[in-house]
Order: C-alpha cells, then structure tokens, then sequence
C-alpha cells in the first residue's frame, strides 16, 4: 500500500447484510477503472464473504492484542490474516486502544507482513505513534469525524503538523488523514498538503449512488 484511498464502512445501517459485499464491488470497479488503490474495511463479520468477492485489499476495522487460543470473543491478527485481511486500522478515534496494545499491535502486524494503520487525534499523538513505526499514520481529529467540515480545508494545519511528526520521528511510517471528507476538492487539498492517502466512511457510505461517490473522491489521486 502506498497512496491509497481508505473506505472504512463502520456499523451503518446502509452496509447491513449483502449490502456490504455490494459497496465492496463499486470500490472494486472503481479501483479497476481509475487505476487508483482503493481498501476496503467491512465490519468484521462480513471479512471473510468480502475478501472471497473481490480482489482489492480488505483489512480490518479494529485487531485486539489477545492471545492466539484461549481468548474469547477478540479478534486478532493471526486469525483476521487467516481470513484473507491485509491489515487493520488500529487506535480508531471511536475504538481507542493504549499505547502498549498499539505497538504490539504494530509488531505482531509486521511479524504477519500485514499493514498497520494507526489512527492519531493530534501532531503531537502522531508524533508517539510514529515513534511506533507503523506502516501508515492516520490523523483524524475526532471533533470533524463525520462532520462534512474536511481536515484539509477546516485544519490544513494539522495536516502540515502532522506530517511533520512522522517525518521527524519515522523513516518507514507514511500519513493518511481523514475526518470531514465529502467530495474531489477535500481529497486533491490533502494530497498536496502531502498525504499519502485518505481515510473516508460516511462521505461515501451516506451518499445516494456509492460508485458515482467513490469514483469522485479517488479520481483525484489520479
């Protein structure tokens, strides 16, 4: 993964049952049509019936640092990569994590060549979680999450800040950033503000025709 445009579906009532499979396939076809590296993150359930279905990289909402064997009801990375996941966000700011878990989180990931993405609410926490070496960093400052307000015209700031963090406390971590995004212009700002890629959910996922949306924001990677 290098530039890549990040769907998260989270628990919307739009992407419930076979309709998660289906949004899946319009960023599938869109990925395919533009050239433009598209990631999936189905909720867990549907992990495995998306990952059958179609060939964009699918990874995970949220991995827990449990153990392999004995741990009921958590969801860890030795079994989401058994089930076809490429990697996970981690530290979403709606499933926030410690710092421990994050970076043996971070460790077990890369012992599994899966990718991590490590969500930070601020620089200065993108700054700690850089010092982490995952292999994406992603600022969101929860207060624009879902807002429809993008990170890059509200706070481009904060993507300049941010950047900077990983920069100076990484060599290997790359910044994505998300938070507000709805449409071409939110996507073409950040990316010259110097992402590397974008994290979006109910940009896409709230709107009436899910290709149409989805072709918008990733044609400006193009």
């Amino acid at each position: 993964m290098k530039n890549p445009l990040i769907l998260n579906f989270k628990n919307y009532m739009e992407i419930s049952g076979e309709k998660t499979v289906e949004l899946a396939k319009s960023a599938e076809k869109v990925s395919n049509n533009l050239g433009v590296e598209i990631i999936v993150a189905p909720p867990q359930p549907s992990l495995w019936s998306v990952v059958q279905m179609v060939d964009i990289p699918v990874i995970c909402q949220h991995l827990d640092d449990a153990d392999v064997g004995s741990s009921t009801g958590y969801f860890i990375p030795e079994i989401a990569k058994s089930y076809g996941s490429k990697g996970s966000l981690i530290n979403h700011s709606e499933h926030r994590v410690d710092t421990k878990s994050i970076s043996n989180l971070v460790r077990r990931l890369k012992k599994l060549e899966m990718t991590s993405i490590v969500c930070a609410r601020t620089p200065t926490e993108v700054a700690e979680i850089a010092k982490l070496d995952p292999d994406f960093v992603a600022i969101e400052p929860s207060e624009l999450i879902g807002s429809g307000k993008a990170i890059s015209k509200e706070a481009p700031q904060i993507i300049s800040n941010s950047l900077k963090s990983v920069n100076d406390n990484s060599d290997h971590a790359r910044m994505v950033c998300g938070a507000g995004i709805v449409d071409k212009s939110d996507v073409s700002k950040a990316l010259q503000l110097g992402a590397n890629g974008i994290l979006v959910a109910s940009g896409i996922i709230k709107s009436e025709a899910w290709e149409q949306k989805i072709s918008e924001l990733a044609s400006a990677f193009v």
